[in-house]
């Protein structure tokens, strides 16, 4: 039965009415970014991360999750175009939830479609602006399309949120994102 209310809810024309409000995370994510700050080591570093992503990934409510889900399989398994039509329709259906943007972003980042990636990512953090994941994802967007001075600071901003992101490794020397510095 549930995926036959699915088609209900989320039709293909405009937003579907049904969407309860987003979840409110942020006391949770705010505490979670200060035990990545805090976090002594990698391994507790990682498993802070994975806390922070099981509360983006909690849709507002059972349809969105199937959703969420399907995109996401579909994603993983490189139909990126069953992953956009499920993300488009979770966005469609709850166009306050920022991760329907970021997972639909991660596609069009995969797709090496860097601006489409960008719009969706700006929406991601306009939505959540502290979402680690949707900050690391624009550096990265950013950096593939040559704005590597705002990916620099991009990336700094989600560092600042969780220190262990894999992405910090950008800002070593010689790597992409490094500091420039002229010498004398």
């Amino acid at each position: 039965m549930k995926y036959l209310l699915i088609p209900l809810f989320l039709g293909a024309g405009g937003a579907a009415a049904g969407c309860p409000p987003t979840k409110d995370i942020s006391s949770r994510l705010q505490s979670l970014i200060e035990s990545a700050r805090a976090a002594p080591d990698e391994p507790t570093g990682r498993t802070v991360s994975a806390e922070m992503w099981k509360l983006w990934l909690d849709a507002p409510d059972a349809s969105a999750q199937e959703v969420l889900d399907r995109g996401m399989r579909a994603r993983a398994s490189f139909d990126f175009a069953g992953a956009v039509e499920a993300f488009t329709r979770l966005i469609n259906y709850c166009p306050d939830y920022a991760e329907g943007y970021n997972q639909r972003a991660f596609v069009a980042f995969l797709s090496e479609d860097y601006a489409a990636a960008l719009v969706d990512l700006d929406k991601a953090l306009e939505l959540s602006p502290d979402h680690v994941g949707a900050q690391s994802g624009r550096a990265l967007t950013l950096m593939n399309l040559g704005r590597l001075p705002e990916a620099r600071v991009q990336l700094l901003d989600a560092l600042e949120n969780n220190p262990w992101l894999s992405e910090r490794f950008l800002l070593s020397e010689g790597a992409p994102l490094a500091s420039v510095s002229k010498d004398i």
